[in-house]
């Protein structure tokens, strides 16, 4: 007879069904797990023995074999030690066979029985409901599976607790799902002295999520302005938040099993590989892009990037997913976020300031920003040269609106946006606009299109650079509360297209 568990095994954000069926059968005795098992898998029979034993449930002197169906798709991690457990207590008649097989498990076992929290509840839980199939879990993973709703949450402490839940002496009470975490106090605006003109930036690229290029000098207060972006972009939508996080829980990023709202703020530094941006290594995991999905990915420094890391960023920008392609692997996560940029001028930084700049000027600047590709470049809607502040300008009092106060202009022209998207899959804000729907909602006023086409023949636009500031003048009307897109609109558009001095 051969007893059958449930468990999952992790394609990306999908977490895909996996049977694992348990014979016990005559024969030389043995534990064997067959099914593609990776190494963590293999060692789950050592762990789940110990298990039994601290239990004082004795294996019998029989051959016991566990296959993980599907064969032929890879297993991966040490969640499989609680499925493997079950199907073996099925087979052995200890734990009722109905009952197992009506459940979705995962979890690793330490020696003594005890139910270690793994990674990714949150996609496993959502494959239990789809399957109409319970989770069960460790307990610390309880109230970030419980996050999904349509199905009950069992979550343990041991194996032992499992065994007297299936056996009906102390039932498991269903997990809750977490607390939604509160963002902290951020960052104000009204902190960073003058650079009216990037606060405006800010705002922006806020609202539509258009992708913002900085350059200036050391310390003009690039970083300054990127840090107080997310106190300006409104919380996450609920099925937002359930995306973010399903990438997070795969990633181990959900503490205390609470989901928060706010939107993701990544940071990586210049020095991070390939793999650690777009994603890879072992078990093509997410990369810091899918780690900022809904959210926003400030890259410092961003020439000094390696030249192969910067060009894999122009697909995900454009698609709003990236695949992981490996020998072994070919997975796909989601990665729609707001990209801020941060450069200096030249290598030594001070190309704009004749008394500090260094004797290679000009020429320093145009190789240095030079590491930017056209290409890429090119899929920046915003790009803003930010003066540095003069010293007597910080003894001035604060200046400009609060955080608070652009936060409701961002939220009041995402709440357009949404209105008017609506009934559209895959499009939230203005940037994720193209084709026909672009020219019905963004095409300015016979004035607008007038300059838009004198900008476009001046500067020799791309036809991608021509949509991108339709997009962005999209956005500066519904920041105006416009319905139709006007001259002003497009020439604050034009302006921040054309502001550095690099291919429009």
């Amino acid at each position: 007879m051969v007893a059958r568990a449930h468990t999952v095994a992790f394609e990306g954000v999908e977490a895909r069904l996996v049977e694992v069926q348990c014979a016990v059968s005559a024969g030389l005795p043995g534990f064997t797990i067959v099914g593609l098992p990776d190494k963590a898998v293999s060692e789950a029979r050592e762990r789940v023995r110990a298990a039994l034993t601290a239990m004082s449930i004795a294996l019998p002197s029989k051959r016991i074999t566990i296959n993980l169906s599907p064969a032929d798709l890879p297993k991966e991690g040490s969640h499989f030690d609680l499925p493997i457990a079950l199907a073996l207590l099925a087979a052995l008649e200890i734990v009722p066979h109905d009952e197992v097989e009506r459940t979705v498990a995962l979890g690793e076992l330490s020696l003594d029985g005890t139910l270690v929290a793994v990674i990714g509840a949150l996609p496993a839980a959502m494959a239990a409901a789809e399957s109409d199939r319970i989770l069960l879990c460790p307990r610390a993973c309880g109230a970030e599976a419980a996050w999904v709703g349509a199905t009950q949450v069992l979550a343990a402490g041991s194996l032992a607790e499992v065994v007297r839940h299936y056996t009906g002496q102390s039932p498991i009470t269903p997990a809750e799902a977490g607390e939604v975490t509160q963002d902290p106090a951020g960052r104000d605006l009204r902190d960073v002295k003058g650079q009216e003109r990037a606060k405006r930036a800010l705002e922006i690229a806020a609202a539509g999520r258009h992708h913002l290029l900085m350059v200036g000098s050391p310390g003009s207060g690039k970083s300054m302005l990127a840090a107080r972006i997310p106190g300006i972009l409104p919380p996450l939508s609920a099925p937002e938040a359930l995306e973010t996080s399903m990438i997070h829980s795969l990633a181990g990023l959900l503490g205390d099993g609470g989901i928060s709202r706010a939107r993701p703020f990544r940071e990586p530094h210049h020095t991070a590989s390939m793999a650690a941006i777009v994603g890879g290594g072992k078990g093509a995991k997410p990369g810091e892009i899918s780690l900022a999905h809904n959210g926003v990915l400030f890259m410092d420094e961003f020439p000094e990037f390696p030249r192969q890391v910067l060009e894999t960023l122009r697909q995900p920008i454009e698609t709003g997913e990236v695949v992981v392609a490996r020998a072994n692997a070919h997975i796909r996560y989601p990665c729609r976020f707001l990209l801020v940029a941060a450069a200096n001028p030249c290598k030594c930084g001070y190309m704009t300031e004749p008394a500090r700049a260094c004797a290679k000027v000009p020429l320093c600047g145009e190789d240095y920003l030079g590491r930017i590709s056209g290409p890429l470049m090119d899929r920046f809607d915003l790009r803003l040269d930010v003066p540095p502040v003069a010293y007597t300008d910080l003894d001035l009092p604060a200046s400009g609106d609060t955080s608070a106060v652009v936060a409701a202009r961002v939220a009041t022209a995402r709440a357009r946006q949404q209105a008017r998207y609506a009934d559209l899959p895959g499009v939230r804000v203005n940037a994720d606009v193209e084709g026909a729907l672009l020219d019905q909602v963004a095409t300015p006023d016979a004035e607008g299109r007038d300059l838009l086409s004198r900008v476009a023949d001046r500067f020799g636009l791309t036809a991608r650079g021509y949509h991108r500031v339709m997009r962005v003048a999209r956005t500066i009307a519904d920041l105006d509360g416009s319905a139709q897109v006007r001259k002003p609109h497009v020439a604050e558009a034009v302006a921040y297209r054309i502001a550095v001095g690099t291919k429009a």
